[in-house]
C-alpha cells in the first residue's frame, strides 16, 4: 500500500514537473516567433541594437548565475539541515525576523529556498517562519544584493536600490509569515514520503552531488535568465518607446505592470537586478516593486507552491506580497523617484 502510494506521488510530481516543462517549451516557442517577426521587419540596426543589448544583459548576469548555483550547491551538500533548526528554539515573537535575516548567512534562489522551507516545516519550524525565510533568501541573500550594487552601479541610487529591495523584500516576507501564523497549521504542506529524511552525502559521492546540484541549478536559473533577457531586449529595441513611456509614466499602472512582468518572466533573483536596471523608461519605484515581488511569486513558483503547500497559499501570497510590494513600492518612488 505505502509503495503504491508513493508511486502515486512521483507520478503527479513527474506530471507537475511535465506541466513546467510544457508550459516553458510554449513560452520560449511563442518568444522565438515574435523575435523572428520582429526581426525580419526590422532593418539591420534594429537588430544590432538588439543582440548588443541581449549581449550585454547576458554578459553581466551569467557569471552571478554561476555564483548562485555554486552557493546554492555549497548549501545542500555540505549544510546541515541542523544549522536552520536553531530558528525554532527561538521565543515566537523573534521566530520571524530571525527567519528573514537567516536569508543573509544562506544564499539560495527562489527554487532552492522551496524545498528548504519544505524540509524545515517538516522537521517542525512553525510554518510562518518557514516561509518567512522562504520569501526572503532569494531577496536578502549576499549574491543578490551584490548583483543588485553591479547593476545599478554608476547611479545615484544604487544604494537607494540596494537598501530598498532588502528592506521591502524582508517586510512582505514577515507579513505574509505573519498572516500564516493567523491561520491553521493544519495541511500546510502537502504530505509527500521521506519528509523526515535528511539527504547525507557520504565520501566521493559528496563532490559528486555538488556538481550535479551545480550543473543543475546552472541550466534551470539559467535558461530563465536567457528568456528573460531576451524579452527585455526585445521589448527596449522593437516596442515603440511611446508605448513603454505611456505605461512607465502613469502612476501606479508603471508599477503593476512591471509587478505583472516580473511575474511572467520567472528569473532567478541572482540576475533580474540586471534586467531591471535596463528599463530606464521607468521610476525607481517601478523597477523596485519588480526586484521584490518576482522572487517572491512568479509562474515557475506557482507550480511549486502548487506542489508543495495546501490550496489557498498562493492565493495569501499573492494578496499580501502584491499589497505589501505596490504600497512599499509608491513611498519609495514618493521619496526617491
Amino acid at each position: 500500500m505505502a509503495s503504491v502510494t508513493m508511486g502515486r506521488l512521483r507520478n503527479a510530481g513527474d506530471r507537475a514537473a511535465g506541466g513546467r516543462e510544457l508550459t516553458v517549451t510554449i513560452l520560449v516557442l511563442a518568444l522565438i516567433a515574435m523575435l523572428l517577426r520582429a526581426i525580419t521587419s526590422a532593418g539591420i540596426a534594429q537588430v544590432q541594437d538588439f543582440l548588443l543589448v541581449l549581449g550585454s544583459l547576458l554578459i553581466e548576469a551569467v557569471p552571478f548565475i554561476l555564483l548562485g548555483a555554486l552557493v546554492s550547491a555549497s548549501i545542500e551538500v555540505f549544510v546541515p539541515a541542523s544549522a536552520f533548526e536553531k530558528i525554532a528554539r527561538l521565543p515566537r515573537p523573534l521566530q520571524l525576523p530571525a527567519a528573514g535575516f537567516a536569508g543573509m548567512a544562506f544564499p539560495v534562489c527562489e527554487c532552492g529556498s522551496v524545498p528548504v522551507a519544505r524540509r524545515l516545516a517538516a522537521k517542525g519550524l512553525a510554518p510562518a517562519a518557514a516561509v518567512t525565510f522562504m520569501l526572503s533568501a532569494p531577496i536578502v541573500n549576499p549574491v543578490v544584493l551584490a548583483s543588485t550594487f553591479i547593476a545599478y552601479r554608476g547611479r545615484t541610487v544604487q544604494w537607494t536600490m540596494v537598501l530598498g529591495r532588502a528592506g521591502l523584500g524582508l517586510i512582505a516576507a514577515m507579513a505574509v509569515g505573519w498572516v500564516i501564523s493567523r491561520q491553521t497549521s493544519v495541511g500546510f504542506l502537502k504530505q509527500r514520503p521521506g519528509d523526515a529524511e535528511t539527504h547525507q552525502h557520504e565520501g566521493g559521492s559528496r563532490l559528486t552531488a555538488f556538481f550535479g546540484h551545480v550543473s543543475g541549478d546552472f541550466l534551470f536559473m539559467g535558461r530563465y535568465l536567457v528568456l528573460g533577457a531576451a524579452v527585455a531586449a526585445g521589448l527596449q529595441t522593437f516596442v515603440p518607446q511611446s508605448i513603454i513611456g505611456s505605461v512607465a509614466g502613469t502612476p501606479v499602472l508603471d508599477l503593476l505592470a512591471m509587478m505583472l512582468l516580473a511575474f511572467l518572466l520567472s528569473l532567478c533573483s541572482e540576475s533580474d537586478a540586471f534586467v531591471a536596471a535596463s528599463f530606464v523608461q521607468f521610476g525607481v519605484g517601478a523597477q523596485l516593486a519588480f526586484l521584490v515581488f518576482g522572487p517572491m511569486l512568479d509562474t515557475k513558483l506557482g507550480f511549486l507552491y502548487a506542489g508543495t503547500f495546501s490550496r489557498g497559499f498562493f492565493r495569501i501570497v499573492l494578496v499580501v506580497v502584491a499589497a505589501v510590494t505596490l504600497a512599499g513600492a509608491l513611498w519609495f518612488e514618493v521619496f526617491f523617484g
